[in-house]
């Protein structure tokens, strides 16, 4: 029996360049839309470490990483080797009425990073995982009530983002889940005053915020988790993000020396090719949810503990180990931090620079000269962090850099990039900054052109 079109690379070879059509026609137009716009359509056909080349084989360096998930770079060779092995091996894969091998021996490595934990709980996103863990706390304490910070993302499934504090994400989809509240981040007596009523199953919060890299106090973790002990809420850390390495420590809460009840883990865990996320958790909270027979599937997910999806977690703990990626973040990041540091003080639009590891954000704000400053509020007018993509447009266009703005209205370009960066990668980085940041401060200018049309594009879309 034959098969026709199943040698995949030859179906994107052959269809490659109608990407954009099809996806305009049967997927999210208004996404292809936007890559049109600020010129991000090259069309890139593949990727190898933390490098993208497009459709001219032009290089570009990736500090976007997929949102995080390549934390040990694109098509790792012994990640690829691992997911081959399984599917040549004929496993029997999601038996269902079967208990998992690979998943015992990925949740045996994972816990002895996370000693203090005893059980773990696969499921198939960071939201599926921050979904659970709002099962498992309200379950396990018998409260409702969840507390977690502004400006947090936790996903967009209904539960998780009834805990993402984005009114963009949020609008058109409410009422969301009843027992959600905020509280400024950094605010310990706010979080008192939510946890006093004892209602509150748990308190759930990114050690360091995804949307701006905002930076917890040093005093901030450790007191949140004194505050939840004193009123018995469960301490959960979103590590989806933070988590694998990406500070330069296995998991950012170890910076500040606190031991959650549960951490959420996602994103790098997977390898970049097959979605895993993982909850790690008590034992005492876990045997509340799983108390008898007859609830040993009350909370569970099809595909989650499937072969692939196992093989590229122990893979990707393998390479991380043999490569000392954490090791590497940690230094990688320090250097590069400080080179950017370093230009706060020559640049006035240039406000901070800040993170730990190997996620970075640069904070832009409001200039004190008077020509820039009238530019910066035309564009501010029309759109708040606006400017940021007059950075982040020449960046990729000029420089083959490929960034992320860190959320929507925010002054802040995120850096997350593999944790393979080599010393010549920091150096590309801190070059183009440099020259990019440079060219803003010339006003008129090419960047601020471009910046015009931006405003252009903002003035017709709200009209």
């Amino acid at each position: 029996m034959t098969y026709a079109n199943l040698d995949l690379s030859e179906v994107f070879v052959d269809r490659q360049g109608q990407r954009s059509s099809m996806h305009a026609r049967h997927l999210n137009e208004q996404l292809v839309r936007v890559l049109k716009t600020i010129g991000y359509d090259v069309g890139f056909q593949k990727g190898q470490g933390q490098y993208l080349y497009d459709r001219d084989g032009v290089r570009y360096l990736d500090l976007l990483s997929g949102f995080g998930v390549f934390a040990i770079g694109r098509n790792h060779p012994a990640l690829r080797q691992a997911l081959k092995s399984v599917i040549d091996a004929d496993l029997p894969n999601l038996v269902q009425l079967d208990v998992s091998t690979l998943a015992g021996v990925l949740a045996e490595r994972l816990l002895k990073y996370v000693p203090y934990l005893d059980k773990v709980f696969f499921a198939n996103s960071g939201a599926e995982c921050v979904e659970a863990a709002i099962k498992f706390a309200r379950g396990a304490t018998g409260r409702p009530g969840i507390v977690y910070c502004e400006h947090a993302y936790h996903g967009l499934t209904y539960g998780a983002l009834s805990l993402t504090d984005d009114s963009n994400f949020r609008g058109g989809f409410q009422p969301l889940l009843p027992g959600c509240t905020t509280i400024p981040f950094n605010d310990l007596a706010a979080l008192e005053r939510a946890l006093a009523s004892r209602e509150v199953a748990a308190f759930i919060f990114e050690p360091i915020q995804g949307k701006g890299v905002n930076m917890p106090t040093d005093e901030f973790l450790p007191g949140a988790a004194a505050l939840c002990k004193k009123y018995g809420t469960l301490f959960v850390a979103d590590e989806i993000q933070t988590g694998m390495g990406r500070t330069g420590r296995f998991l950012a809460v170890e910076h500040w020396n606190v031991e959650p009840d549960m951490v959420l883990l996602s994103k790098a865990l997977s390898g970049g090719h097959v979605p895993v996320g993982a909850v790690l958790t008590r034992k005492n909270i876990f045997d509340k949810i799983f108390n008898q027979m007859d609830r040993a599937v009350v909370h569970g997910s099809t595909f989650a503990k499937n072969d692939l999806a196992m093989a590229a977690g122990i893979a990707t703990l393998e390479v991380m180990k043999a490569e000392k990626l954490v090791e590497a973040a940690a230094k990688r990041g320090a250097e590069l931090r400080l080179a950017l540091n370093r230009m706060v003080p020559g640049y006035e639009l240039l406000k901070e620079v800040r993170g730990k590891g190997l996620m970075i954000g640069l904070e832009f704000g409001s200039p004190k000269s008077l020509r820039l400053k009238a530019s910066w509020n035309v564009l501010e007018t029309a759109n708040k962090g606006l400017f940021c993509q007059l950075i982040t447009v020449p960046l990729f266009k000029d420089h083959k850099i490929l960034t992320q703005v860190s959320g929507h209205g925010s002054h802040t370009i995120k850096l997350l990039p593999p944790l393979t960066i080599t010393e010549d990668d920091c150096n590309w980085i801190e070059q183009a900054f440099d020259d990019v940041i440079a060219a803003s401060h010339k006003v008129p200018g090419a960047i601020w052109s471009l910046g015009k049309t931006l405003v252009d594009n903002a003035v017709r879309k709200s009209a």
